[in-house]
């Protein structure tokens, strides 16, 4: 082997450790590197907090529907006090404000 050939091979391993070392700080520190990935974590964990929170409230309106298909007492309830509703034999006494003097 010529001592060119012998250069190179010595020289290669540490040029290409040379800008690993240089490179991998850059590539670290550069706003798409160890900042972006904070960040994206941060949304991560932003995301899966915003989830956990849907499938609870999932969980308690799966609860009201069954309530409702398995009963009639809560329907009765929601038709009362949301729509107002009251049974043909019920009597409605509406009371208006006081008159201020």
């Amino acid at each position: 082997m010529s001592k060119w050939g012998r250069r190179t091979q010595r020289a290669l391993p540490i040029a290409i450790l040379a800008m690993a070392a240089l490179g991998a700080p850059i590539l670290i520190l550069e706003p798409d590197g160890l900042p972006r990935m904070r960040a994206l974590q941060t949304e991560l964990a932003q995301t899966n907090d915003e989830n956990a929170e849907l499938r609870r409230h999932i969980a308690e309106l799966r609860g009201q529907v069954r309530e409702l298909r398995d009963d009639p007492a809560a329907v009765e309830r929601i038709a009362r006090d949301d729509l107002g509703l009251v049974r043909k034999s019920e009597v409605v006494f509406q009371f208006g404000k006081p008159k201020s003097r």
